[in-house]
C-alpha cells in the first residue's frame, strides 16, 4: 500500500507488530499512546477489514454483504463515528464471531479507536463497501482532509507497472 502513497520511497516507515494475545482493551490503550507522535507530523496507517471472514466468501457477491457483516459493519462504524473507545463493545456482539473468526485483522481499528478517543473526535468513512458477503472493506480516517463520500472529482492516480515496483518493495 505505502509504495502506491509514497512511489519515491522518500519517507521513513516503521512497521509495529500486532500482539494478538493481548486484550483488545490493550490495542486501544497502544493507539492512545501512539497518538502523541500525530502532533510530530506522523502518519499512522492502520490495515485490515472490519469485518474479515474468509471462510464464509460467496464468490457470487462480488459487490454483497450477508446480513451479519451489514449489521457489525454499520454498529462498528456507529461506534467510530461517535465514541470511538466504545468499539470494544463489539466483542460482545452477536455478530462478531461470524465477523471476526480471527483478530488479525480487527486489531488494526482498535488502535484507530485509541487515537480517536485521544483526539475527542470520532472518524470518518474514507472507503466503503462489500466484497464475497463477508468482507467489509470499510476503511476509516481521523482528522484526514478528504473530499466527502461520493464528491469524487478526479480518478485515482495511476499505478506504477508492476515491474516497476517489485512485490518484495511493497510488503503486501
Amino acid at each position: 500500500m505505502l509504495a502506491h502513497l509514497f512511489p519515491d520511497a522518500d519517507v521513513p516507515v516503521v512497521q509495529l507488530s500486532i500482539n494478538a494475545t493481548k486484550p483488545f482493551e490493550d490495542h486501544v490503550e497502544l493507539g492512545r499512546r501512539l497518538a502523541p507522535l500525530r502532533d510530530e507530523g506522523v502518519l499512522i496507517v492502520g490495515s485490515g477489514n472490519v469485518v474479515h471472514n474468509l471462510r464464509r466468501i460467496d464468490w457470487s457477491q462480488p459487490d454483497g454483504a450477508f446480513d451479519w457483516a451489514q449489521r457489525f459493519d454499520d454498529d462498528a462504524r456507529q461506534h467510530m463515528a461517535t465514541s470511538p473507545a466504545g468499539v470494544l463493545d463489539l466483542a460482545a456482539h452477536p455478530d462478531f464471531d461470524a465477523s471476526v473468526p480471527t483478530p488479525d485483522h480487527f486489531l488494526p481499528l482498535l488502535y484507530l479507536a485509541g487515537l480517536a478517543d485521544v483526539d475527542g473526535t470520532g472518524c470518518d468513512v474514507l472507503v466503503d463497501g462489500y466484497t464475497y458477503g463477508s468482507l467489509s472493506m470499510t476503511s476509516y480516517t481521523l482528522g484526514a482532509d478528504c473530499p466527502p463520500a461520493g464528491d469524487v472529482t478526479s480518478s485515482a492516480a495511476e499505478l506504477p507497472e508492476p515491474s516497476l515496483v517489485p512485490p518484495e518493495a511493497t510488503n503486501t
